[in-house]
């Protein structure tokens, strides 16, 4: 199985890219380094998850910077020529190969060295919908189901697991804090086996086992915690559901009693919204915690856990 390849609305021109690097490598340390900030190391980051861990793990050590602004959906990024030349100055870029075309292609043009790809860390699986009935058509089957999902933050286990990646690869380039960043990445294990645990308990008891989202980010977290995610959209929150695929969704919510249609911040609400509208029932937020926006500024990823917590709470009756 390969890693599903999310779509783009724009690819990264190499020559505009080959240009930037060009243009900005003379702006770099001569030894090498990527630190721009006295002994600090350059970490460049694809999206928010990776920039939160390297961020908890690199401490003082580093400066970490993000190529996905806030507000910004991360499977639609496009690269500024400036950005493509941050990569050049890294001493590590962290990503995720396969999530965000443009950054795989600028990685492979122009950081080999410095990149790492946490998908091995993550150890991806193929996670689709997991809603089945005897003698019926999984809702869940569609195009892209056998694709492994690349959303694997959504379960805080493998989360840790990452961070500790991450944690040995910034020891490689900086031996003296190399212990540092180990304690760090341990620490936010503990953070992340409590959140795990708040889940575990949180979500135990549910009258209801299934809930609705507007794409299927959230397949992780389902199969960690027991519950049954249906996703309208697939994998891609770029996808448009096809006339059926909204008729099997409504069929569920009926069938199951479903209180709530999920939609997140990132994307658009229409389809949601219409569907929780025709069938009477409730919208609400479940962040696939992609990225920040400035209603959320000040909240980082395990705040924004815990809403999607106590979001499921209410949706699913659980006490």
């Amino acid at each position: 199985m390969k890693m599903i390849v999310m779509p783009s609305r724009a690819r990264l021109l190499a020559a505009t890219a080959v240009l930037a690097v060009v243009t900005l490598a003379g702006c770099g340390n001569s030894d090498g380094t990527g630190s721009s900030d006295g002994d600090k190391l350059d970490v460049v980051t694809s999206f928010y998850p990776l920039e939160f861990i390297a961020m908890k793990v690199g401490g003082d050590r580093v400066n970490v910077t993000t190529l996905t602004a806030p507000g910004v959906e991360p499977h639609d990024l496009e690269l500024t020529p400036k950005q493509v030349g941050s990569l050049t100055e890294a001493a590590l870029v962290v990503y995720e190969k396969g999530l965000q075309p443009a950054v795989d292609e600028a990685v492979e043009q122009n950081a080999t060295e410095a990149g790492f790809d946490v998908s091995a860390a993550a150890k991806l699986i193929a996670t689709g919908a997991e809603h089945e009935h005897a003698g019926e058509e999984t809702p869940g089957e569609h195009e892209g189901e056998s694709e492994l999902d690349p959303h694997f933050w959504l379960d805080p286990t493998r989360l840790a697991d990452v961070a500790d990646a991450v944690a040995a690869e910034l020891g490689k380039r900086d031996a003296d804090g190399a212990q540092g960043y180990r304690d760090r990445a341990a620490a936010l294990r503990k953070e992340l086996t409590t959140l795990d645990s708040e889940f575990t308990t949180g979500l135990s008891t549910c009258r209801l086992k299934s809930f609705v989202t507007t794409h299927e980010a959230f397949g992780y977290l389902a199969k960690r915690y027991g519950l049954e995610m249906v996703g309208i959209a697939g994998l891609s929150p770029d996808a448009e559901p096809s006339p059926a695929r909204i008729k099997d969704v409504q069929d569920v919510v009926r069938r199951e009693k479903v209180t709530t249609i999920f939609y997140e911040e990132l994307v658009s609400p229409k389809v949601a919204e219409s569907i929780a509208h025709d069938l009477k029932v409730k919208t609400a937020v479940l962040s696939p915690v992609e990225g920040l926006t400035d209603s959320n500024a000040t909240d980082d990823y395990l705040s924004l856990m815990r809403t999607n917590l106590n979001e499921l709470k209410k949706a699913n009756s659980c006490t």
